[in-house]
């Protein structure tokens, strides 16, 4: 068994998704399987998003003139950096931005998705 309560242990070698575990453990279901989940913080007006350093994921989503513009960076399981940038179908709402930076947060182990609505 899993160390959660009824959650049985399982082999995710096996799957056909990109469904892992890796902590932080923060976790939603996923089919039948755990994913982590990025933390979502929205930063004060004139506050800035640490620096997570070289090594470091991130992914920030920016509010501008009433769009919000999605910039990150992470790395592929290959050891081969990633970079994040918004769509412009995903611009127009934080909502639509929002859920175009998790999916991708989540393909990518980003922890964190910072939100700057007033620079």
């Amino acid at each position: 068994m899993d160390f959660r309560k009824g959650m049985p242990a399982f082999d995710i070698s096996k799957q056909d998704t990109d469904c892992r575990l890796t902590p932080p453990l923060r976790t939603f279901e996923c089919s039948s399987y755990l994913l982590d989940v990025a933390s979502v913080i929205y930063l004060a007006p004139g506050k800035e998003m640490p620096d997570v350093g070289d090594e470091g994921r991130w992914l920030i989503i920016e509010a501008n003139d009433g769009k919000f513009f999605g910039t990150g960076g992470s790395w592929k399981r290959s050891g081969e950096w990633v970079g994040y940038g918004s769509l412009s179908e995903n611009d127009v709402s934080l909502d639509a931005a929002l859920a175009a930076a998790r999916q991708w947060a989540e393909k990518y182990d980003v922890p964190t998705i910072w939100i700057q609505l007033a620079p």
